[in-house]
């Protein structure tokens, strides 16, 4: 199953099974900020996100171990891809020149930038 695009609650829930690689939902919900959510909020939407593919659990009786499907970088690339497609037209030339401008990159940045491109050609 592709990936698809998360809620904010969804992806915060996979932020904390990333960063736990695995987990029960009560780990879950103490890794996250105040004010905490309802128990049943997080078991739900560990279920979404296993009815989604993206998170898979090992049974205990009847408690559940969490754990992520995908890695955070797999995610990362989903979401650029969709990023570059929706408001660049799959332009990185696009994308990088609405960060120059808009972001205001420094000179450091922008070298940086340039060293990282430098290297990838070279490779």
């Amino acid at each position: 199953m592709p990936i698809r695009e998360l809620t904010k609650a969804e992806e915060e829930i996979m932020r904390v099974l990333w960063q736990l690689q695995k987990g029960f939902v009560k780990d879950v919900l103490t890794e996250l900020p105040e004010p905490k959510p309802a128990y049943n909020t997080v078991s739900t939407i560990i279920r979404i996100l296993e009815k989604k593919e993206l998170v898979g659990y090992r049974a205990y009786g009847k408690t559940h171990e969490y754990y992520p499907l995908i890695t955070e970088e797999e995610y990362r690339r989903f979401q650029t891809e969709q990023l570059m497609a929706n408001y660049f037209d799959n332009s990185l030339k696009k994308l990088v020149s609405f960060f120059v401008k808009d972001k205001n990159i420094s000179l450091k940045e922008a070298d940086e930038i340039i060293k990282l491109l430098n290297q990838q050609k070279d490779q």
